[in-house]
């Protein structure tokens, strides 16, 4: 990349549905644990500096990261003290990033997609770059969108509805949020500050930065993945097995 582009990598979850004693983050898929894939593919991109928001099991997940991490020298960690969802972790990354560095980009995404591919990173910074976007996003059409929140187009503007928020035909889209962004900086500090936990959960959501920026008129880009398995995210040990699978096939190829 010709600019640099910061990045904000969560893993502050406690991944309560994987029955285990390890932090989530450093679950192992395919004998590395699936934060230190997420951060092999940011290295592919030359993202820096690369901001790790932790929170449960904070030490043990700082320990490792700087330890098997391909570029120690560009992590700095942010501690989020309690789990209040994905625009507050993003939120607590921002803080730690406003302090070290003038890029004006930064990409935000989750630590338990470790499918993603370096090259697929690099397309939705250009995109955001390329079209000036206020954010772009990673998408990807599968066949049951089950559980995510539906890409919604709309003469020619792009917005994320939640499944429990989803009309009948919006249920019907198979195009799915895959939680991987990347923001214009200042775009991004402006509506983290007017996220509300207005919701069943009492969460600050990261989709709802992409709603308001949509509702000032700022333009949103997508990219959909080339292949639907890179946005892959481990909640439970069937889709850990699912992942590993998938790097076992690409390793056969």
């Amino acid at each position: 990349m010709s600019q640099p582009c910061a990045a904000i990598l969560l893993a502050a979850g406690a991944g309560t549905r994987m029955a285990s004693d390890v932090p989530k983050p450093l679950l192992p898929v395919a004998g590395r644990a699936m934060v230190l894939r997420v951060l092999d593919a940011l290295a592919g991109v030359d993202a820096e500096p690369v901001v790790v928001v932790i929170g449960h099991g904070a030490t043990q997940v700082r320990d490792a990261v700087h330890t098997g991490a391909p570029q120690p020298d560009r992590l700095v960690f942010a501690t989020q003290p309690t789990q209040l969802g994905t625009g507050d972790a993003a939120r607590v990354g921002l803080l730690a990033l406003s302090q070290l560095s003038e890029a004006s980009d930064v990409l935000v995404l989750p630590g338990d997609t470790p499918l993603l591919r370096a090259a697929t990173l690099g397309q939705i910074i250009l995109e955001r770059r390329r079209v000036d976007a206020a954010a772009s996003l990673l998408t990807a059409y599968v066949d049951d969108p089950t559980g995510y929140g539906r890409i919604v187009r709309s003469r020619g503007l792009i917005g994320i509805v939640e499944q429990r928020d989803a009309s009948p035909s919006q249920a019907r889209i198979n195009e799915i949020n895959a939680g991987v962004y990347c923001f214009r900086i200042s775009l991004l500090r402006r509506v983290l500050g007017e996220l509300s936990p207005a919701n069943a959960q009492s969460e600050y959501y990261l989709t709802d930065a992409i709603g308001l920026l949509a509702r000032t008129g700022q333009s949103i880009s997508a990219v959909p993945a080339p292949d639907p398995a890179e946005v892959l995210g481990v909640n439970d040990a069937d889709q850990l097995a699912a992942c590993e699978a998938v790097l076992a096939a690409r390793r056969g190829r």
